[in-house]
């Protein structure tokens, strides 16, 4: 087991003493011991083991107890934290680095804060009508306007620290942001980091002597094949910092479209933009998925896919519990169904942490996160979420529960058939089926590893509930179009039965007309006067006919359906 100094024993050993002899010294020993601790981290820190490394940061600690604003301590303490993996030590000390982190907090947060927002306050006139320019120019309170924080981080890299060891804050806590999630505050620290890198090898060159180029460092043979070709250099910082700031800029600007296409009405567009950020080859860290996914969930509730909404708000909050956008969201989704018990269940979850939120005095998480709201709005969310609560505990007792709108759910309109279902219910499992629920995980950079187990384990629990709700509403729905076909199926008989009806009563005064109608002709013929009987009679009387086809010429020349009165005794063979 390696030994370890303890710092608070060097530095009483070191402190000065009573006797005037060692009073005199006792900063040249801290320093020798500091310059100790740095060289034994260093060796620590080349061996590149975890193991190694955690000691040397105990060393720095050491040394940085003895001598606080040690350079070098500092900066070993710093690549230490980053190699090991902990970005969020990392965002800590280096903290007043962070282009993002606001400055001006609420009055009700702190008193350091309320000391921050009095030195940033904007005071265009003065007070008093008698007070002269001069007044307001010694009044270091007055401003014209505030200039932004990130301006004046930026400013700050490029003007007060153009030093070469100022250049590793921007280059380490770039890294940090970026596995962190803030990638619009590790685009500005990398690329304020490369620019310092180069103006410090630009003015470093300068300096170089004519000797430094002298001909004689570069031995050159004739032989141009004995020489051996050099092996492939290992990638150095600089280039490792470029590939990511490449891919830091590859991310933001697919967001920016995304967002862009969002605000436009294209929400088509904008889940095209999400979905190729959050499916691809190449992770991403667990901050900024958290984002894209609740951005994406805004663009479903916008296209009216309920489902799709809430499996990306449940996705968002497996990656952030505390994620008070995603809680609101999914809150409303339910309702919106009157799915009324699990929007309960998310409503009273959102009052807990309101309840912190005020307890703490501060918003959940780091002080660098970044958050959808600010502390001074929580108090009045608190008392609108309790009537909420309350109005939706109302409902519930009333005997709303069941009456669920699963045609919303799953994005069918009332009345569709049988085959919608079936696809639409087909798509929605093989998308959100609760095995398939931790793939996005593969694709999620952590910035703690001890976070794994509890995403997936959040991720598969919400997963399944939203699985059961679609399989319900299936069933549901499913039940409906059945009732539907069999009350269309009796409508049909019904309607059968009523036209076999009708058909029979038409052929039956048919068949009374066809009877009625012989005997109205023959009432016709009855009535017809004798004259015509005797003219029709001697048209035919006393006609001789052997062939029977002449006797049909001539009946259907008659155009009669009726029997011709004949005499019989003038038809002699």
């Amino acid at each position: 087991m390696r030994w370890l100094p303890d710092p608070w024993a060097e530095t009483m050993a070191t402190s000065p003493s009573i006797t005037g002899g060692e009073k005199k010294h006792w900063w040249l020993r801290n320093k020798k011991i500091v310059d100790k601790y740095v060289k034994d981290a260093r060796g620590l820190i080349a061996t590149q083991e975890q193991s190694e490394i955690a000691s040397a940061l105990n060393l720095l600690d050491a040394a940085l107890v003895l001598s606080p604003r040690f350079e070098v301590a500092l900066e070993l303490k710093a690549r230490s934290l980053l190699y090991l993996r902990r970005f969020k030590d990392v965002a800590d000390m280096l903290q007043d680095y962070i282009p993002s982190l606001k400055m001006v907090s609420d009055d009700s947060s702190s008193e350091n804060s309320s000391q921050q927002l009095s030195r940033e306050r904007m005071k265009l006139l003065s007070s008093s009508n008698n007070s002269s320019s001069d007044s307001l120019i010694r009044d270091p309170s007055f401003k014209c306007f505030s200039v932004s924080d990130l301006k004046k981080k930026v400013m700050a890299g490029l003007c007060k620290n153009c030093e070469k060891e100022g250049q590793w804050r921007y280059l380490v806590l770039g890294q940090a942001c970026c596995h962190l999630g803030l990638m619009e505050d590790a685009m500005v620290l990398l690329q304020t980091g490369k620019r310092l890198a180069m103006a410090a090898l630009r003015r470093e060159s300068i300096c170089w002597s004519d000797d430094s180029f002298s001909l004689s460092n570069f031995p050159i043979t004739n032989d141009i094949t004995t020489n051996v070709a050099p092996a492939t250099p290992p990638r150095t910082e600089f280039e490792s910092i470029t590939q990511l700031l490449s891919h830091i800029k590859l991310l933001l600007r697919r967001k920016t479209a995304a967002i862009a296409a969002l605000d436009a009405g294209l929400y088509s567009e904008a889940i095209r933009h999400f979905s190729k950020i959050l499916d691809g080859r190449r992770g991403a860290p667990q901050g900024f998925l958290s984002k894209c996914f609740m951005h994406r969930a805004t663009a479903y509730r916008s296209a009216g896919r309920i489902a799709e909404s809430i499996a990306d708000c449940n996705r968002t909050l497996a990656l952030d519990p505390t994620c008070i956008q995603a809680l609101s969201t999914r809150a409303s989704l339910l309702e919106s169904i009157r799915c009324l018990p699990d929007c309960l269940h998310d409503l009273e979850h959102l009052k807990l942490l309101y309840n912190s939120i005020l307890r703490d005095r501060k918003l959940p998480g780091p002080v660098w996160k970044r958050h959808n709201v600010q502390y001074r709005e929580i108090p009045g969310k608190l008392c609108a979420l309790t009537t909420k609560i309350q109005e939706l505990k109302q409902r519930v007792a009333s005997g709303e529960t069941g009456n669920v709108d699963y045609y919303a759910l799953i994005g069918l309109r009332r009345g569709c058939s049988r085959s919608e279902l079936e696809r639409a219910h087909l798509l929605l499992c093989l998308r959100h089926k609760p095995d398939k629920s931790t793939n996005f995980v593969d694709r999620c950079e952590f910035s703690d590893d001890r976070d794994l187990d509890s995403v997936k384990d959040r991720a598969k629990m919400s997963a399944l509930l939203l699985y059961r709700l679609l399989q319900k509403g299936y069933s549901s729905v499913m039940t409906t179009i059945m009732d539907e076909e069999a009350a269309e199926r009796q409508r049909k008989k019904a309607a059968a039965a009523v036209a076999a009806l009708q058909a029979t009563a038409i052929q039956s005064q048919q068949r009374q007309t066809q009877e009625q109608q012989p005997i109205k002709e023959s009432e016709l013929e009855n009535k017809s006067t004798p004259q015509q009987q005797t003219s029709t009679a001697s048209v035919f009387q006393g006609v001789f006919c052997r062939d029977l086809a002449a006797v049909g010429n001539l009946l259907s020349q008659a155009a009669f359906n009726r029997p011709i009165p004949m005499k019989y005794e003038a038809l002699t063979c």
